[in-house]
């Protein structure tokens, strides 16, 4: 059996990870490719618990910057062992929102920690669930914090820790992502997500389907 592909969702905040995520799933499954959708951080009843603390402060204290690199990183290897690696061993597709690019933009560019650190982390994490392609939604702060306002109108979610941060630290981490995906052009796919869900899709679409399903 072939194994599977694992594509990956990343960008700043309000980018529209999980909007895009589900419509590309709609298309595979319509092709009759059975599809796994997760999140990081998440995923697994350990990785949700993580979330939380993450997020939300659930353990009652802030985690100091160390703490909360090596957080992501006990997510993320539960969630490959666990769920990624096993459904790309029987041949499904696994689609991510975030992954360890998301700490190497965020703690690595973002916080300021060692790049070369972050990405030497990622890959003990990781294992050997690579990418075989990494979607950058790139959008600029101000309409990725727009965005993020406009969920909250309505709902009692307060914004989490990372959506609370400065703007200046957000940036930092829009200009991390398009540094990996300077640094790493054979994977990432950069998509320009400051349009409607609609085309931005149909760009999602012809890079997946031109790259894994044009031979199919």
């Amino acid at each position: 059996m072939n194994r599977g592909r694992l594509i990956t969702f990343e960008g700043p905040e309000g980018a529209g990870k999980s909007t895009q995520a589900a419509m590309l799933i709609s298309k595979l499954e319509a092709r009759g490719i059975e599809v796994i959708y997760t999140r990081e951080p998440g995923g697994t009843k350990l990785g949700e618990a993580i979330r939380g603390i993450l997020q939300y402060n659930a353990a009652g204290e802030d985690p100091c910057a160390e703490s909360e690199v090596l957080l992501f990183e006990a997510s993320r290897a539960q969630l490959v062992r666990n769920v990624i690696q096993p459904a790309l061993e029987r041949g499904a597709w696994v689609l991510c929102d975030r992954f360890a690019d998301s700490t190497t933009a965020y703690q690595g560019f973002g916080r300021g920690f060692s790049v070369e650190l972050m990405e030497t982390i990622n890959r003990f994490a990781i294992g050997r669930a690579v990418p075989d392609m990494t979607i950058l939604l790139d959008v600029n702060v101000s309409l990725g914090m727009q965005r993020c306002a406009k969920r909250q109108v309505g709902k009692k979610i307060q914004y989490d820790r990372i959506e609370s941060e400065a703007l200046e630290f957000h940036e930092k981490v829009r200009q991390g992502y398009l540094e990996l995906a300077r640094r790493f052009p054979e994977r990432f796919r950069k998509v320009d997500a400051m349009r409607h869900a609609e085309p931005i899709a149909e760009d999602i679409w012809k890079l997946v389907s031109d790259a894994f399903l044009s031979q199919g």
